[in-house]
């Protein structure tokens, strides 16, 4: 896990109480992410990034509802056999961001690239994060790479708002995965 972020300033738009309040969100967001990483996935980090908490999780494939014609499918995982979880938070407080076009790129131990893929934010019942199914060619060791751009969403706060003005890319080595194929 990673040390404590700084706080941001009180403004116009921000005042003690509502900041307090945002970093109980960021708090409890991160104990929820602890939670993830040391009790339920196969393996999971995050570390700093300039501006932002990045990290991820792995676990076997899961189902999903997916909305189609305006109601919601269940998916199981066809041929996947992965579930590759990633997040971002706001390094100040620790909440998280949603609204990224968030990218993860899966390299093989040899080298061999398995892939890129953009994860949508999914929705968990206690952990938004970005996440989808892959197919692994086996149990290994992997590198993960985290990527996405500046965020679009536009920021409250003329004094704590001019921040996120670049995407970031953060690489997880020597990620051991099981994918149930030996």
């Amino acid at each position: 896990m990673v040390d404590k972020p700084q706080s941001m300033s009180r403004s116009e738009e921000a005042d003690a109480r509502g900041l307090e309040l945002g970093r109980r969100q960021g708090e409890a967001l991160g104990e929820t992410i602890r939670h993830m990483i040391g009790d339920i996935a196969q393996r999971g980090a995050e570390v700093r990034s300039g501006e932002y908490l990045v990290g991820y999780a792995v676990e076997k494939a899961e189902g999903v509802y997916v909305a189609r014609g305006g109601k919601l499918q269940w998916e199981e995982p066809g041929e996947e056999n992965l579930h590759i979880e990633a997040w971002v938070r706001d390094a100040a407080d620790g909440r998280f961001l949603p609204g990224l076009k968030l990218r993860v790129s899966v390299t093989a131990e040899d080298g061999r690239e398995i892939g890129t893929h953009e994860h949508p934010l999914l929705w968990h019942p206690y952990l938004y994060h970005y996440g989808r199914n892959w197919k692994l060619p086996a149990d290994g060791r992997y590198r993960l790479k985290i990527s996405f751009d500046a965020p679009g969403f536009p920021r409250h706060d003329r004094k704590n708002g001019k921040r996120f003005t670049s995407g970031c890319e953060v690489v997880f080595d020597d990620v051991k995965v099981e994918t149930g194929k030996g």
